[in-house]
């Protein structure tokens, strides 16, 4: 059976601690009646790119992909539901309800974000993927709810993708500018997003 939390307590916390994976859902607003375009869910993953800040705070480290979608539909109506899946014995989803907002490298809270992930901050994971970090999204919660995943498969984590490190790797800050001037400017239905 489902149940709310006033807050991320130390159980919480350390159940996300465990998770190899979260996923981030977002739709974008297009009519004014509040119709909608395309709605994303992204998997995200790797270690040390999601931080409890808070009671109700939390973040994750935004790497350069193929599209920017959850960037253009936050900064058009800022809703987002990050959900965390568990795919050993614990049968259980826990889905944050938020508001969430966009920093970006060089802005104000640049700084204070990123030492909270080591691939910025200088950590022992500094030097995978250097200049792959597009944003870091900060998400206020105000809905904390689980229910029972009785019906997600066991699964085991074998290894960490390395892909896109590699493929970031390959890249100057140059190239990483110019790929997400081209990809990521807009969203698929046409809202700004890093243009």
């Amino acid at each position: 059976m489902g149940k709310l939390y006033p807050e991320l307590d130390g159980r919480l916390r350390k159940f996300i601690a465990r998770q190899s994976v979260f996923f981030v859902a977002t739709a974008p607003i297009l009519t004014s009646n509040g119709d909608g375009g395309h709605v994303n869910v992204s998997p995200k993953g790797l270690t040390d790119t999601f931080a409890v800040l808070g009671p109700r705070t939390v973040a994750y480290l935004d790497l350069t992909g193929s599209g920017a979608e959850t960037i253009a539909h936050l900064r058009q109506n800022g809703q987002i539901t990050i959900m965390f899946c568990s795919f050993d014995h614990t049968a259980k989803i826990l889905r944050l309800y938020g508001t969430g907002e966009v920093v970006l490298p060089g802005q104000q809270r640049w700084d204070e974000l990123a030492v909270h992930f080591p691939r910025v901050a200088g950590g022992a994971a500094a030097s995978r993927a250097p200049g792959s970090e597009r944003s870091i999204i900060v998400v206020d919660v105000h809905r904390i709810a689980d229910s029972c995943g009785y019906a997600v498969p066991v699964m085991e984590v074998k290894e960490e993708r390395d892909v896109l490190d590699r493929y970031n790797a390959k890249k100057s800050a140059a190239e990483h500018a110019a790929y997400r001037a081209e990809k990521n400017a807009v969203s698929i239905d046409g809202l700004p997003a890093l243009s």
